[in-house]
């Protein structure tokens, strides 16, 4: 099931989406501000975003700023009761995939969600594709150039997540909290064990590498040709 967030800060239009989109199919979360859609995007990785311009605090196009700085391929949706030229132009040269004008028509919405996820593939399977890597997020299988690479549950959705964001990095007690469970007695440094298996076991990918960020923690780093 594909999964929707929908930053729009008029609370009954964002409960309409939401409750549209679960109806046909769709996984929503709801957000009513910038900040908490940043909270929903630490915790579940999303395969499309639609979100208002005009919101306070942070506008819907500083965030798209921020998003692409982390994620290039999540696909963005702006919905938007801005119909001037210059709010376009300056959407879709943040790489927007698509600018709905309110008020909106469902139907509408619901027909340019699915070309936009038949567009970068997302409507059959969740699959992460770079270069000769696939991750197939329904089946929890990972192969590179047709040979499976063996995960733990935890190995791959840690691997996943920093793929998801690459670029951004996470530290050992961000990692600790969002894949361990809160009674664990495991320390941070297990976070160092876990990425030290991981290392090995991509070594031979060239498409990224996991980096060590002194101090911090770690990021994913793509190769230039696949960034």
């Amino acid at each position: 099931m594909n999964r929707i967030l929908v930053v729009e800060d008029d609370r009954d239009l964002n409960k309409a989406v939401c409750s549209f989109l679960s109806k046909n199919g769709y996984e929503t979360t709801g957000c009513l501000s910038v900040a908490e859609a940043y909270n929903a995007m630490y915790k579940v990785i999303f395969d499309l975003i639609i979100t208002d311009i005009m919101m306070p605090q942070t506008d819907g196009f500083e965030f798209a700023k921020a998003v692409r700085t982390l994620n290039s391929n999540i696909p963005i949706l702006f919905m938007t009761a801005k119909t001037d030229l210059t709010s376009k132009r300056m959407a879709y040269e943040l790489d927007a995939d698509d600018y709905l004008e309110k008020p909106i028509n469902f139907d509408e919405l619901l027909l340019r969600i699915g070309a936009i996820l038949r567009r970068v593939g997302l409507t059959s399977s969740h699959k992460l594709v770079i270069g000769k890597f696939v991750m197939d997020t329904d089946d929890h299988i990972v192969d590179y150039d047709g040979e499976e690479i063996e995960l733990t549950l935890r190995e791959f959705n840690i691997l996943y997540k920093m793929l998801s964001y690459p670029r951004k990095t996470f530290s050992r007690q961000q990692l600790m909290n969002e894949f361990w469970d809160v009674d664990s007695m495991a320390g941070s440094r297990t976070v160092d064990v876990y990425m030290t298996k991981l290392r090995a076991k991509i070594a031979h990918c060239k498409e990224f590498e996991i980096q060590t960020v002194h101090g911090l923690g770690y990021k994913m780093v793509m190769n230039k040709n696949y960034a």
